[in-house]
C-alpha cells in the first residue's frame, strides 16, 4: 500500500495498470478516480493466488501496480543539481539483495539521504520486491549510476564530499567520530564486504562498535545505524 501510494503521489503517470482486492477499494478511491480520468486500466482481483502471482510475493497487501521504472541519473547531472550544505549519499559497493536494497531505501528516505550511488557494473536495480520493502522510500531517494570508480570518487570530492568506507573492524569508532557534513558512506556487499581497493581509496574508515557476540550487523541494519549517526551530528 505505501509503495503504491508513494508512486501515485510522486509519479502518477508511471502507473500503467492497477490490480486490487475489493477490500482495498475504499482506501484507494483517489487513485481509482485518477485511473478512470486518465484511462489507466484497473481490475478488481479477489483470487488470492492470482494476486500472489501478479506480485510475485505473498506480501502484496491487496494491491499490485504495474509501474514504469525511473532510470538512474548520471552522477554529473545529480551533482550539478545538488544544493550547497549538508548532504549524505550511499555508495553501494556490491550490495545485491533486493530486500536489503528496499530496507536501505526506507532508512535513506527516513534520514534524508540525497541519493543511492550504484557502480557502473552493479546488477542492482529497483525491483518490485525492493520497492515494496522500501514502503515508499524508493520514490524519495533517487538512484545515481556511476561510471569509473576513480573518476566518480574525484567528482564527489570536488563537490566537497568525504568518502567513508564502512568496515567490520579496524575502522574509527563511528560514535566517537565527528562526521563531515557532506559525506558518502561506502557500503560493502552482504557477504564479503566492500572491495579492498574501495576501502583503501576512501578518506575515512568507520566501524560500528558492538559486543562482539556476532561479527557484524546485516547491511541494511548497519546502514540505518550509520545514517542515524550522521543525522545527529550538528
Amino acid at each position: 500500500m505505501n509503495a503504491v501510494r508513494a508512486v501515485f503521489a510522486s509519479r502518477p503517470t508511471a502507473i500503467r495498470k492497477l490490480y486490487l482486492a475489493s477490500a482495498r477499494i475504499p482506501q484507494l478511491q483517489p487513485l481509482l478516480k485518477w485511473c478512470v480520468a486518465n484511462r489507466i486500466g484497473y481490475r478488481v482481483v479477489d483470487d488470492e493466488d492470482e494476486l500472489r502471482r501478479l506480485a510475485a510475493s505473498t506480501h502484496h497487501e491487496g494491491v499490485v501496480a504495474d509501474v514504469l521504472r525511473d532510470p538512474p541519473q548520471a552522477l554529473s547531472a545529480w551533482l550539478q543539481a545538488l544544493p550547497e550544505g549538508p548532504c549524505c549519499a550511499l555508495w553501494l559497493d556490491g550490495v545485491g539483495n533486493p530486500h536489503n536494497l528496499g530496507a536501505i531505501l526506507r532508512s535513506a528516505a527516513h534520514f534524508g539521504v540525497s541519493a543511492l550511488l550504484l557502480p557502473k557494473d552493479a546488477t542492482l536495480s529497483l525491483s518490485g520486491a525492493a520497492a515494496r520493502v522500501a514502503e515508499g522510500g524508493a520514490e524519495a531517494v533517487p538512484l545515481v549510476r556511476l561510471e569509473d570508480d576513480a573518476a566518480s570518487a574525484t567528482l564527489l570530492r570536488d563537490a566537497g564530499f568525504t568518502l567513508a568506507a564502512t568496515v567490520v573492524r579496524d575502522g574509527e569508532n563511528l560514535f566517537a567520530t565527528r562526521l563531515p557534513q557532506r559525506l558518502v558512506f561506502v557500503i560493502g556487499a552482504e557477504g564479503e564486504g566492500m572491495s579492498d581497493a574501495m576501502a583503501a581509496t576512501s578518506d575515512l574508515r568507520l566501524s560500528i562498535p558492538g559486543s562482539g557476540a556476532v561479527e557484524s550487523l546485516n547491511v541494511a541494519a548497519a546502514t540505518a545505524v550509520l545514517l542515524a549517526a550522521w543525522r545527529r551530528n550538528p
